[in-house]
């Protein structure tokens, strides 16, 4: 199982890449394999500001519909498009390709509250 070491990891399994102020986010190699195959995704929160763990999206994949909650306060900025059309590249790519949203960070001490892959890895049993 993929867990980069460079990024960070929420109990919701969403990994979280920061630049600064901006943080990319996405859900985890373990998550998309959870779900199975992804046929769409869902995100209607565009340049709204949410808090820590509000939803700020769905993944649906062929059995189950999984709420995705917003890693760190702030902005969400961008969306990745691409998913609109192709969202089984969450399958394939879930560090690459398949990052969800972009979100201009508003309270960074939430990093602290993040998990490291270590972390991650043991609270999935990695």
């Amino acid at each position: 199982m993929n867990i980069p070491a460079n990024l960070k990891y929420t109990k919701d399994h969403e990994w979280i890449s920061i630049d600064g102020d901006i943080a990319t986010v996405g859900i985890t190699d373990f998550a998309q394999k959870e779900l199975g195959d992804i046929v769409y995704v869902e995100v209607e929160t565009l340049d709204q500001t949410l808090a820590q763990d509000e939803v700020f999206g769905t993944v649906e994949a062929v059995k189950t519909v999984s709420d995705l909650f917003l890693p760190l306060s702030g902005e969400i900025i961008e969306f990745n498009e691409e998913l609109e059309v192709t969202p089984e590249v969450v399958n394939a790519d879930p560090y690459g390709k398949a990052w969800m949203i972009k979100v201009k960070i508003s309270n960074p001490s939430e990093i602290e509250n993040l998990l490291s892959s270590d972390d991650y890895k043991k609270l999935i049993g990695a």
